[in-house]
């Protein structure tokens, strides 16, 4: 059994965009019951797959009895343009909040960064190191065209922002509420 981590191909799209449908609500609290996570579809997903970048985490299991290979995805991250994700009511105040953050000397803008997000990883094969790879790669890809990753967070959401704050470089930069819900704004030099 190994993990590779590599970029999404279109063959992929129905996979994760099933995954996210299964998933969606993992992030959410259980006093956030009458909420609903939000997913991507097989077209958004294969559209993010053309214009951003989905790394993945791929399970390799070896079923040496009948000498097949089985590769599951196990884990997954999304990042993109602003220009994909600004129709979103919440990615667009994300983008509004932009002009108010400055990282060292530099401004942060949707030119000079990308958004992050989300990650999601298997909760079997979570604590095991799968995070912070799959945020390195995602990181490699999009630095080769943005200073910055953004991202967001649930106020609620104490175990993935334990996960960014800590085991990633992310820095809480601000705050926000949006639909009656708090977000914790980060971002990521590259």
């Amino acid at each position: 059994m190994s993990i590779k981590y590599r970029l999404a191909t279109e063959v992929d799209a129905v996979n994760i965009a099933d995954l996210e449908l299964q998933y969606m609500n993992d992030e959410l609290s259980s006093s956030a019951d009458t909420m609903s996570g939000q997913c991507f579809s097989k077209v958004q997903i294969s559209e993010l797959i053309k214009q951003g970048w989905i790394m993945l985490a791929e399970l390799n299991t070896d079923t040496a009895s009948a000498g097949v290979s089985v590769k599951s995805i196990i884990g997954y991250v999304i990042a993109g343009p602003w220009s994909w994700f600004q129709a979103w009511g919440i990615y667009a105040q994300v983008l509004r909040k932009l002009s108010d953050v400055e990282i060292g000397f530099s401004r942060v803008t949707s030119q000079n960064s990308c958004q992050y997000g989300p990650i999601w990883i298997h909760p079997s094969h979570r604590g095991q190191g799968i995070f912070e790879q799959l945020v390195k790669g995602i990181q490699r890809k999009a630095a080769m065209k943005y200073s910055f990753m953004v991202t967001f967070i649930a106020e609620d959401n104490a175990i993935s922002f334990a996960a960014h704050t800590k085991k990633s470089a992310m820095e809480v930069v601000d705050y926000f509420s949006f639909q009656q819900r708090d977000y914790y704004l980060l971002v990521m030099k590259n």
